[in-house]
């Protein structure tokens, strides 16, 4: 029993020795290094930065728009017409937009090479009014999308003087919020994260 005893003492002081000479292992880390914390510090340093002007609400809440959202539609070849993928991207688009009253829009419009600029222009800008409508029949407010702009054929995706399906498209972006008086405390962006929790927040049915 002695015996096993000390062989125990001999491999725990082994694997010790073993984990300080690791540079890797967690234990010659900073304290807390390891620690997921689940993206509860992520409001906090947004709001940090958009109270010290390195950052603004605008921009924060684009970036999460596309990586939350598709905001890209994509159009037959000479049509303004939304087929049934077309819908399903833009009911996404309108759920999330509806959740967030406070930030404005801007549509843009975008055609391939085919045919003349000038009528690309007025196509992209149908294509771009399409979409505004479909949004605005799904519930988001008129008042939320400030602009409809057509690009025509000046901003492809693909570099391509024919039929490119990916050039003919839409795109949302998130183009400002509502201006507020300069007295208006910050706080805007915790703000937006407390109102999602409690929107997210569910009543719990105990069984007994």
């Amino acid at each position: 029993m002695a015996i096993n005893r000390r062989n125990f003492l001999i491999g725990a002081a082994g694997l010790g020795l073993t984990a300080c000479s690791d540079p890797s292992s967690s234990f010659n880390r900073e304290a807390g290094s390891t620690i997921d914390e689940g993206g509860f510090g992520n409001p906090t340093m947004h709001n940090t930065l958009l109270q010290s002007g390195q950052i603004s609400l605008a921009q924060i809440m684009s970036r999460r728009f596309h990586a939350e959202v598709p905001s890209m539609v994509n159009f037959a070849f000479d049509s303004a017409a939304l087929d049934e993928e077309a819908l399903a991207i833009l009911r996404i688009q309108a759920h999330w937009m509806k959740q967030f009253p406070e930030l404005r829009y801007t549509i843009y419009g975008h055609t391939d090479a085919v045919g003349s600029a000038a009528y690309n222009y007025r196509l992209g800008l149908r294509r771009a009014n399409a979409v505004k409508g479909c949004l605005v029949s799904l519930g988001v407010p008129r008042s939320s999308i400030i602009a409809v702009v057509s690009r025509g054929e000046t901003q492809p995706l693909i570099v391509s003087e024919g039929y490119e399906p990916a050039n003919r498209r839409t795109v949302t972006e998130i183009s400002g919020m509502i201006r507020r008086r300069a007295t208006t405390m910050h706080g805007d962006y915790a703000r937006i994260i407390h109102r999602e929790y409690v929107g997210s927040a569910r009543e719990e049915h105990r069984v007994e």
